[in-house]
């Protein structure tokens, strides 16, 4: 198997695992009072599983993101350091007519 495979897959499993502790913490202390509300429910298994599953797509995914990001290669030169300074463009005027004070009040009162 390919190993970015393995990868996924490993990543994958360990973001439904922490989703089904999330889901667990989340019923034990009773957050919202959810716990009252899926054993009050006449379908809690299925509740459940659909809390697990779709937090289980966000932390897997989450998981995958870190374990992606961890694999990027160190650069080979130190970074950081002193840039160059460079001179900052120089501002042109931009052209703009211009009416005379209080003229756009007249138009206004004459509209």
């Amino acid at each position: 198997m390919p190993r970015i495979v393995r990868l996924f897959i490993v990543h994958t499993a360990l973001g439904y695992v922490a989703a089904a502790v999330f889901v667990a913490l989340l019923y034990w202390f009773d957050i919202v009072r959810l716990w009252s509300l899926v054993s009050a429910s006449n379908i809690p298994v299925f509740a459940t599983f659909l809390l697990w599953f779709f937090n289980g797509i966000v932390f897997s995914g989450a998981q995958i993101g870190i374990a992606i990001m961890g694999l990027a290669e160190a650069p080979d030169a130190p970074g950081g350091g002193k840039r160059a300074v460079t001179a900052a463009p120089a501002a042109v005027p931009a052209p703009a007519r211009v009416s005379a004070p209080g003229a756009r009040r007249a138009r206004l009162a004459a509209g």
